[in-house]
């Protein structure tokens, strides 16, 4: 009858095949959430050798060509107006303006979103195609969007119902419209009620008719918009 060898190297053998599982392991957890997440980059402007971009709605930075961002997002070139990005391993290129998303993976659409030093939830999207900055505020009723962004985006008060609405501030003359649509991350809603100030706004408010359609979950500076319908 054959004797198992129990000696210093066979110990050393097993725990050496232990290190390089466990080493497998902590790679594939590491590695496992870039592979899995896409990203919405937009292009908000050019340089020599460089694009102002926004990914996942975060604050427009500067990305060199060649340089891989912690999303996984590449600046292949530039060209006049235009950047040739490469995201999730395919190559898009963008105007200056223009955004696109990658999802790995169905799903209901999502949008994450971190709180700043004062807790405000702020994150670049859409409306009608053109790039706004949004503030999350759940005490207005609809999206709201002052004077100047109204004109940037190409939207004509005149052709919404004069009404008031009650802010911080004061009561403020609004004109309510449709917008064709509004978009966080992922997510883009169609036809959704806005109201136009007659003066600026530091930020277009994200109100309750785009958020009453959304799960909202928050963990810690992190709130996540989850797509119900």
């Amino acid at each position: 009858m054959a004797k198992s060898i129990t000696g210093p190297g066979s110990d050393f053998k097993r725990n050496a095949s232990h290190c390089l599982r466990l080493t497998a392991l902590c790679l594939a957890a590491v590695s496992w959430p870039f592979a899995a997440r896409g990203a919405d980059v937009g292009l908000a402007g050019v340089f020599p050798g460089k694009a102002l971009l926004t990914i996942n709605g975060g604050a427009p930075r500067t990305v060199a060509v060649g340089v891989r961002t912690a999303e996984g997002v590449v600046v292949i070139g530039i060209e006049d107006n235009t950047a040739t990005v490469e995201i999730d391993g395919k190559r898009r290129v963008l105007r200056v303006g223009q955004n696109v998303a990658a999802q790995s993976g169905g799903g209901p659409a999502r949008a994450v979103l971190t709180a700043d030093a004062q807790g405000h939830f702020i994150t670049t999207g859409y409306i009608n195609g053109s790039s706004v900055r949004f503030i999350v505020d759940t005490g207005a009723s609809a999206v709201s969007i002052g004077a100047g962004d109204a004109r940037r985006i190409g939207l004509d008060p005149s052709r919404g119902t004069r009404g008031v609405n009650s802010t911080a501030n004061g009561l403020i003359e609004v004109s309510r419209i449709k917008l064709d649509s509004v978009r966080v991350g992922d997510i883009v809603l169609n036809n959704v009620d806005a109201s136009v100030s007659s003066s600026d706004i530091p930020y277009v408010l994200l109100g309750m008719s785009f958020l009453n359609r959304m799960e909202m979950q928050r963990s810690g500076d992190t709130m996540t918009l989850t797509k119900r319908y």
